[in-house]
């Protein structure tokens, strides 16, 4: 079993190029079936997420190949509209699938979806958002199976800003006669992202971005050449740990806009930030004052996939910061690792009070999660002494080669079996 070996204590210095982000690839490789013709997506990490993505669309028959970063999807030869039960439970994104599969063949049928566990994500929205467009769905042995024969376009209230259901719907109504709208979507880069992705196909949605979302149907799509937006939760997760680790970094081909709740904290603890154009550079001595509190919210709030990054700092911020987790209900479970290092955290339900120490010190640790291992690998950089990242299939579903992109910025890191 592979483990990260870090030797921390190193200023990093340096410079990246983020490239495109996970939680935009796997919608647009969904989306990617709706057409007969050759869609090629540019600048795809090589991550595990978007492998186990391709490998189901293979298994649909979709013609997929990867030349460089770029991935190549032809799904005229697509001839199932069952995705796997054993690639679905690996990748919860999977889900995406449905509403294009029925879209593209009328019929679908997927088995509930995994992923990394950080608490209850039900897809009672999605099937509740697709059951309005007139889809027959029920539930058999574990499967989500769809007949999308008679559908037809609805106006649908999501409970919550969902993202998933969001894209999900989105793409099931692409071919709807008539104009379906959705209210009270997920206002995401992502979601805006897809919409643009879609439109160049010759979809006609407009409305992403705000709180509604009108898809007027049309008769079919065509292939497109489209590069997605720059990941900002990675690009998030180096400034972080420039911001603990102290030194000068660039980051390039980032979007600041979709990191502005992050920017605003990080300017608040010394850290100094220049923005210009897609490129950012951060400034830092690695002695961060406390952040008074950091809730998460939906986009543009401070997003969930950075809150455990920003606690790996703020162990060694001097004063007392608060994290409120407004989003996932697990999503503290890397605390423990933490305390392993020598930090002072105090959790109370979706509430952790952590008081700065002077250092942290290497320990043993677990990757809970994506995000939580990228964590776990912050707080290593940090940390005087060896530490060593276990289980580092979460961390490889989101960051391409994560110890190489350090190693680039100074950091004593390495991958061993």
């Amino acid at each position: 079993m592979e483990k990260l070996i870090i030797n921390g204590g190193k200023r990093l210095n340096g410079s990246l190029d983020v490239m495109s982000a996970k939680n935009s690839i796997l919608p647009l490789l969904s989306a990617s079936i709706l057409t007969d013709e050759e869609v090629v997506i540019h600048k795809c990490p090589e991550i595990s997420d978007v492998e186990s993505m391709i490998k189901i669309l293979m298994k649909l028959g979709v013609d997929v190949k990867r030349e460089g970063s770029d991935i190549i999807i032809n799904a005229s030869t697509i001839n199932s509209c069952l995705i796997p039960t054993e690639l679905a439970g690996e990748l919860r994104s999977s889900i995406f699938l449905l509403g294009s599969i029925i879209a593209k063949l009328r019929c679908g049928q997927v088995a509930y979806p995994g992923g990394c566990d950080i608490g209850i994500r039900p897809i009672d929205i999605h099937i509740k958002g697709l059951k309005e467009l007139n889809i027959d769905i029920r539930e058999e042995f574990g499967h989500i199976v769809c007949d999308g024969e008679n559908m037809k376009a609805a106006d649908i209230i999501l409970d919550i800003p969902s993202v998933g259901a969001t894209e999900n719907l989105m793409m099931a109504s692409v071919f709807t006669e008539g104009v379906t709208v959705i209210r009270n979507v997920a206002k995401e880069p992502e979601i805006v992202d897809l919409q643009n992705f879609l439109n160049l196909m010759g979809a006609d949605i407009r409305g992403a971005g705000s709180s509604v979302i009108f898809i007027r149907g049309v008769k079919k799509l065509h292939g497109v050449e489209y590069t997605p937006i720059p990941d900002r939760i990675v690009a998030g997760t180096y400034l972080i740990a420039g911001a603990m680790c102290g030194g000068k970094i660039e980051l390039s081909g980032v979007v600041s806009e979709h990191i502005h709740s992050l920017i605003a904290k990080l300017t608040k603890t010394t850290c100094n930030i220049e923005v210009k154009n897609d490129k950012i550079k951060l400034y830092s001595n690695g002695d961060l004052r406390a952040i008074e509190k950091i809730e998460t919210m939906y986009y543009p709030g401070f997003p969930t996939d950075l809150q455990t990054q920003m606690m790996a700092m703020l162990t060694t911020a001097s004063g007392t910061s608060v994290i409120v987790e407004n989003i996932f209900e697990t999503r503290m479970r890397e605390v423990p690792e933490f305390i392993k290092m020598g930090a002072d955290i105090i959790v109370k339900g979706r509430t952790a009070i952590i008081h700065g120490v002077k250092r942290l010190h290497g320990a043993d640790v677990v990757a809970t999660d994506l995000r939580g291992g990228a964590s776990m690998v912050l707080a290593g950089l940090r940390a005087e002494g060896v530490t060593t990242v276990r289980e580092l299939r979460h961390i490889d579903r989101g960051y391409e080669s994560i110890e190489k992109c350090f190693e680039s910025l100074g950091a004593d890191i390495r991958r061993m079996n």
